[in-house]
């Protein structure tokens, strides 16, 4: 999202938050009222614009165009129009990350999207690797709250839990470190 828009969003959060602080009841229903009118207002409008769209825009390329704009998509995903279906969004962001994570030997599989969380499986050295919690957390799903800001959750199968603690070393033992193709430093997209 380009400065504007980020600032512009950073601005209404700040607002709502305001609103929610207002000590006076009756107005804070009616701060709330307003701010719930204004969005169905432009949803409506927006609702309309992506019939018009729809509707005149046969080779898809002005379609693409707008779900391209990121402040357009978050707009579209607040109201509920977005045109892409969210299985594709994921799919989308995780070939984002996809080369990024080929180069430490793993993939990451999207095996559905089920009740607003998307399940996944990590794959090749990612799995039960002790750093593709890291992977996980910074690299994937990065990616997919970009694309799919409306998903709830994002789970994993073969992700490492963080350890609590080390575990003791017995004495007259040799610890052997984990060597992991990801190290800790590297996990960033």
């Amino acid at each position: 999202m380009d400065a504007l828009a980020q600032q512009r969003v950073t601005e209404v959060e700040a607002l709502l938050e305001a609103v929610e602080q207002i000590a006076d009841p009756a107005a804070r229903d009616t701060a709330t009222q307003l701010a719930q009118a204004l969005l169905d207002l432009y949803g409506d409008g927006l609702e309309r614009l992506v019939e018009h769209v729809a509707e005149c825009d046969a080779d898809g390329r002005l379609a693409e165009a707008v779900v391209a704009d990121e402040l357009v998509s978050h707009l579209l995903l607040v109201h509920g129009l977005h045109p892409v279906p969210v299985e594709d969004r994921v799919r989308a962001a995780l070939d984002e990350v996809r080369p990024y994570l080929g180069t430490h030997g793993g993939d990451v599989a999207l095996l559905e999207v089920r009740d607003g969380v998307a399940w996944l499986r990590l794959e090749g050295t990612c799995n039960g690797c002790p750093s593709s919690t890291a992977t996980l957390r910074l690299a994937i799903e990065e990616a997919i709250a970009t694309a799919a800001p409306d998903l709830e959750g994002v789970e994993a199968q073969g992700a490492v839990p963080p350890a609590a603690a080390p575990a003791p070393v017995a004495p007259g033992t040799v610890e052997l470190p984990l060597v992991c193709p990801l190290p800790m430093a590297e996990v960033r997209a």
